[in-house]
């Protein structure tokens, strides 16, 4: 298995700049480390005790530092857990579950399991967004709802941005923060700390770089629960059209807001989410 850090000494930084993300956290938390078949699985809960049940799947080469900006929001109606996929850099432990295989739903049955969890809205991101898909195509008698930001595996894959990438990288120049703009979309100046993260990460993290496994009609006609996807029109990894009409044609009673102007990184889209989730 090829290791997901590109050193130790890579992993520690990393490490620490998480710690420290963590301390900022806005609302209180309590840090939980989660016994799985994949390994130590770190969630960090925030809300009331008592409150309904919000799971929260990052994106590739993230944790879940990713929602600090909704946490507030969300955690005021919700009870969330906001869960460190294994194999990212984040708390958890270093496996990666086989994608388009069961092994990712077994994962998160033992994640639910160990948080006691029977039923729960479920809310993904990006790789994330395909892991909650998997989990609610296999387990859909466990997902109340299914949030889904720009998500893998429903919309075509596009490669042209990777191909724009290799020439600077043969010649030497390759420059991480460019392509971090590039893939996410955050090219406003307000989003410049976002990206100082994303490039510390993969200056030391090796991301998945397997392609994922697309759901076909008929897993995507599973998902029964109420369903939101919210995707950017401007996304230059995933065909967001393609997403959208995929969504439509085999799940009609989907709510699907495709956002003109926006990226792979859909933001600004609290309000958006809570609402959905609180409707009865």
């Amino acid at each position: 298995m090829t290791a997901i850090y590109k050193s130790e000494a890579g992993a520690a930084v990393i490490r620490d700049r998480y710690r420290e993300l963590l301390r900022a956290w806005p609302v209180p938390a309590e840090e939980l480390h989660i016994p799985t078949r994949e390994g130590d699985t770190f969630v960090l809960a925030s809300g009331p005790a008592d409150a309904p049940p919000l799971v929260l799947l990052h994106g590739s080469g993230s944790n879940s530092s990713t929602w600090r900006g909704d946490i507030t929001s969300w955690a005021t109606h919700f009870r969330v857990y906001a869960v460190d996929i294994v194999g990212e850099p984040g708390g958890s432990a270093r496996s990666r579950p086989v994608l388009g295989t069961d092994a990712v739903s077994l994962w998160l049955d033992d994640v639910a399991d160990g948080l006691g969890l029977s039923g729960f809205a479920l809310a993904g991101m990006s790789l994330g967004g395909w892991m909650a898909t998997d989990y609610a195509t296999r387990r859909p008698e466990r997902v109340t709802r299914l949030v889904l930001l720009c998500p893998g595996g429903i919309g075509k894959q596009k490669y042209g941005w990777l191909v724009k990438e290799i020439l600077p990288r043969l010649l030497g120049r390759h420059d991480v923060r460019r392509s971090a703009r590039t893939v996410t979309g955050l090219t406003a100046p307000e989003f410049a700390p976002v990206l100082d993260d994303v490039v510390l990460i993969f200056e030391h993290f090796n991301p998945r770089r397997e392609k994922l496994p697309r759901f076909t009609d008929a897993e995507l006609q599973r998902l029964t629960m109420p369903v939101l996807v919210i995707v950017g029109d401007q996304d230059v990894m995933l065909d967001s059209a393609d997403t959208a009409r995929r969504i439509r044609a085999n799940i009609p009673a989907a709510q699907v807001n495709l956002l003109p102007g926006m990226g792979h990184a859909v933001t600004g889209q609290t309000d958006p989410v809570l609402k959905f989730l609180l409707d009865s």
